[in-house]
């Protein structure tokens, strides 16, 4: 019997970062660990390449044009429902030890006269996390607990995270900004047991050790390897230049023909900066010893669990918000739709006698981020909230079986999804200025099928297209080719099935629908009878 649920997520880990996918060189033995006693499902997108509208759809269960949370720093609406309501109808509540990204819809809670001090305003405030603590781990949070811990061992000062976590020591002893991406060879200033993530486990173990036997979910979200790209000792020199794997770019997507979306993208600073060959040789080391770091604590975390004989009824997610170009495809960060942003790593372990057959497999089907909270739900025998829920159990996947919508069974291979789909509003990107674009709706999206990879954007660019069966790297944009009409307009005919199956309808129940239909006479309206 499944009671409790450990959802980790990572920061801008890429897929392709683990040994378990496959890396030559970056040994991940816990998270190896957790592939063999789960199920690893290699094909797994998020709905965007960026944090924030990322998780809310991992929280939510919703695609982006749903809850509308579209970039960092873009609230999610206080009506929108995330996991922490969904438990809480059942007498649960969501533990969070990390990272959320969640920001608040101050002029929402204005309106509800709700922008006070209590308890419901802090709950709406968070998300419907209940705080074992957060740590966003972007900027300094002088007054945040974890700076105020830091204190406490030493580290003063009004911003220990600036001065210590993400700050190097040049040669002459004088502090570096970690910001400064040509530092990231050289170790933090902060001790390894003072890290961010080794406080997040700390907090998070000590989370799972105060529960005794009370059921509890709990999301552990480490800020790692996400920027700045600063490691601790060792980590910091655990990898060279020769351990990483190659980067992945061609001449073509900076020809007469890239799509111009594109090329303005080229030329943001971060961009620019990862163009050249020893940014990428200074901060890819760097960020392995940073996943390598993460995968050493939570060797940490499964420990507390077999202590604790939590292996027996707890369902463990592993997974990322979304990956980090480092270099390729003549970019830095995130945000665009190629594989090293959108797709991410998902490992679920279900304890259930029923999974035995899957342990150690992989799934192949594709995953999105929005299967999260619908998982989760029904792993603990919840309500699928399936009027508002857009993503599928894996459940059913994991037990050997097919999952449908919303926590449904179904019958047969083909009602599993064909396609994943991304968004993205480039509006708050410098690209929009510089291709002379006002403020405004500045979108794109994505479809993938096993096959081909289609971009639909706004303001009368054309498509891409990319063949990921010829061009596994996605060099060549074949939105211009002639020849392959046909193929864009199958996959614009996908985007817009996609559409019209979203869930608008949400402030009732599909029971409630049923009742309402065609009850006008039960009401006591008899209009059109003869």
């Amino acid at each position: 019997m499944i009671r409790n649920v450990l959802f980790v997520m990572c920061d801008q880990l890429r897929w392709d970062h683990l040994s378990c996918a496959g890396h030559p060189h970056l040994r991940t033995p816990s998270i190896d660990a957790l592939a063999r006693r789960g199920v690893r499902f290699p094909n797994a997108f998020v709905q965007s390449g960026i944090c924030g509208p990322s998780r809310m759809s991992f929280y939510t269960g919703r695609y982006v044009s749903s809850h509308g949370a579209t970039h960092n720093r873009v609230p999610l609406s206080v009506g929108e429902v995330t996991l922490g309501w969904h438990l809480r109808e059942s007498g649960r509540t969501l533990a969070l030890a990390g990272k959320t990204h969640v920001l608040p819809d101050a002029a929402g809670l204005r309106r509800l006269q709700l922008d006070g001090q209590n308890d419901l305003t802090a709950l709406l405030k968070e998300g419907w996390f209940h705080l074992v603590d957060r740590h966003d781990g972007h900027h300094g949070e002088p007054d945040s607990a974890y700076a105020d811990w830091l204190r406490s061992k030493g580290y003063a000062g009004r911003d220990p995270w600036t001065d210590y976590v993400i700050s190097v020591e040049g040669p002459d002893g004088q502090p570096l900004s970690g910001w400064k991406m040509r530092n990231a060879c050289l170790p933090a200033r902060v001790r390894e047991e003072h890290s961010e993530t080794a406080y997040t486990t700390d907090r998070a173990i000590e989370f799972m050790d105060a529960q005794g036997d009370a059921p509890w979910v709990l999301h552990l979200s480490y800020v790692k390897p996400h920027w700045p790209y600063i490691a601790p000792a060792p980590y910091h020199a655990m990898y060279g230049p020769e351990h990483c794997l190659p980067v992945r770019r061609h001449e073509a997507e900076r020809g007469p023909g890239a799509h111009p979306v594109f090329r303005a993208w080229q030329e943001e600073e971060v961009a620019r900066s990862f163009q050249q060959d020893d940014a990428i040789a200074t901060v890819r080391p760097a960020y392995q010893g940073l996943v390598r770091q993460v995968d050493d604590h939570l060797g940490r975390v499964w420990e507390a669990m077999e202590r604790l004989g939590r292996w027996r009824d707890t369902l463990v997610i592993f997974t990322a918000d979304h990956g980090d170009y480092l270099g390729d495809h003549w970019l830095g960060e995130k945000e665009l739709f190629h594989d090293c942003i959108q797709k991410v790593p998902f490992l679920v372990y279900d304890p259930s006698p029923a999974a035995e057959a899957t342990r150690g497999t992989e799934d192949a089907r594709l995953v999105e981020a929005v299967d999260c909270v619908p998982t989760i739900l029904d792993a603990l025998g919840l309500d699928p909230a399936s009027h508002v829920v857009e993503g599928r159990s894996l459940i059913p996947a994991l037990r050997g079986g097919i999952a449908g919508a919303a926590g449904e069974a179904a019958g047969a291979d083909e009602t599993w999804r064909d396609c994943a789909i991304s968004e993205l509003d480039w509006t708050f990107r410098g690209a929009r200025r510089r291709l002379g674009h006002p403020t405004g709706q500045h979108m794109a999206w994505m479809v993938r099928t096993a096959r081909w990879k289609y971009v639909h954007w706004t303001g009368g660019y054309r498509p891409q297209l990319f063949d990921l069966q010829q061009d596994p790297d996605e060099f060549h944009d074949l939105g211009a080719d002639g020849t392959l009409a046909g193929v864009r307009d199958a996959m614009r005919h996908r985007l817009l099935t996609w559409f019209t199956r979203l869930k608008s309808r949400t402030t009732i129940t599909w029971a409630e629908a049923e009742l309402r239909t065609d009850s006008h006479k039960k009401a006591g309206v008899f209009y059109g009878e003869w």
